[in-house]
């Protein structure tokens, strides 16, 4: 994963890149809210002019954290890696 760019190492972010984290919590928010639009009352849906709101915000936020894991993925951040032989 590390590669050799003029005498420094550089290593990707990876797990720890802040876009993986906002994208998992979108998809864990993204599954509850999909599965309470599924099992939803039809009087609930009444009352929301008859949208599914809990379904289509679901769906959104999986959308979402699928875009935010295909960014990490297209542009990872990359870090410098500190050089231990070097005094």
């Amino acid at each position: 994963m590390a590669d050799q760019t003029a005498g420094r190492q550089k290593k990707k972010a990876g797990a720890f890149d802040i876009r993986v984290v906002i994208a998992t919590l979108l998809a864990i928010y993204g599954v509850v809210l999909t599965i309470l639009g599924i099992i939803a009352d039809p009087q609930e849906v009444d009352k929301a002019a008859g949208i599914n709101i809990n379904l289509w915000g679901g769906l959104a936020m999986l959308v979402f954290g699928a875009l935010f894991v295909l960014w990490a993925r297209l542009r990872p951040i990359v870090v410098p890696v500190a050089d231990d032989t070097q005094e």
